[in-house]
């Protein structure tokens, strides 16, 4: 139950990164997370295998999300930005020239 609460906090935090809306009442997404989160609650009475479907869902989400953050961070920093130097070429690449102390 505790790892399933991790993974929906993780998920609602990485979606209010990337959304416009940073509250859950104006943001469409992050309320029907919610609801499908209660609807898949885990009772004494019933153990319901959606609920590990949605479990495996909601991880699939989070990885796709921290992977295009991740992405969109690694395009930022490498993106052709015109010409460069011989140092910041050197540097990007985490090579020293030979005028550089070791």
């Amino acid at each position: 139950m505790n790892s399933n609460i991790k993974i929906l906090r993780s998920l609602l935090q990485e979606l209010r990164r990337v959304s416009h809306n940073k509250t859950t009442k104006d943001n469409a997404m992050l309320q029907y997370i919610m609801e499908q989160a209660h609807t898949h609650k885990e009772t004494s009475e019933v153990l319901c295998k959606a609920r590990e479907e949605l479990k495996s869902l909601a991880e699939m989400y989070l990885c796709y999300l921290k992977s295009q953050q991740a992405c969109k961070e690694i395009h930022r920093q490498y993106s052709g930005k015109g010409e460069r130097s011989i140092k910041e070429t050197a540097d990007l690449v985490g090579f020293k020239l030979p005028h550089d102390p070791k």
